[in-house]
């Protein structure tokens, strides 16, 4: 497994420090290096904000296995819109159905979140490899803001509700292909 890392520190008065580790990633394009950055600098400010004074680590791992976190961990899966870039012939299209699968834990004053971005591949090259989504910041300001929800009601049991804030639809001309898509593929893609 390729291990990408970026050390961002942040102290606020409650001396937070996040750091982000990029996991798993399936190439290391400048163009994920920056998707993983926006990632990283959302998940920063927001983890920020948790005020608990405990500190918190975001990393990429393509291995998670939706359903199926590690004992002690918790689970949020959550949909999105992202645009897909066909690295073999360039052709793009749009998802309203991405999968991104978070697991926390919090032990000992370390926070961990590991998130997932299930990928899809395109319906006009044979043997297509998986693209990354590119996920606009506001949809990843959205997904961490609903993860920082969860994390705030699962481990600092805090009771906040169930309220999830949408995410920013793209406008998608054809159906959802289930035989191109990873999260459906693993059975994930129906639900949220």
């Amino acid at each position: 497994m390729t291990r990408h890392s970026l050390n961002v520190c942040f102290e606020s008065a409650h001396q937070l420090s996040v750091f982000i580790f990029f996991f798993g990633a399936t190439s290391t394009t400048s163009t994920d290096r920056m998707a993983h950055s926006q990632w990283a600098a959302i998940f920063e400010q927001k983890a920020s904000a948790l005020a608990h004074g405990d500190s918190w680590i975001l990393q990429f791992d393509d291995s998670l296995v939706p359903d199926r976190p590690d004992a002690g961990w918790q689970q949020y899966i959550r949909t999105t819109s992202a645009w897909f870039t066909c690295i073999d012939c360039g052709r793009g299209w749009p998802s309203n159905r991405v999968m991104v699968v978070f697991h926390m834990r919090l032990s000992g004053g370390q926070g961990v979140v590991k998130v997932r971005r299930f990928r899809q591949n395109c319906k006009m090259c044979e043997d297509a490899p998986m693209d990354e989504p590119s996920v606009t910041p506001e949809n990843i300001d959205i997904a961490l803001e609903n993860l920082m929800e969860k994390i705030r009601i699962k481990c600092y049991h805090e009771n906040l509700g169930q309220a999830n804030r949408p995410f920013v639809k793209m406008d998608v001309k054809s159906p959802h292909e289930p035989e191109h898509c990873e999260g459906c593929m693993q059975g994930v893609c129906d639900r949220s």
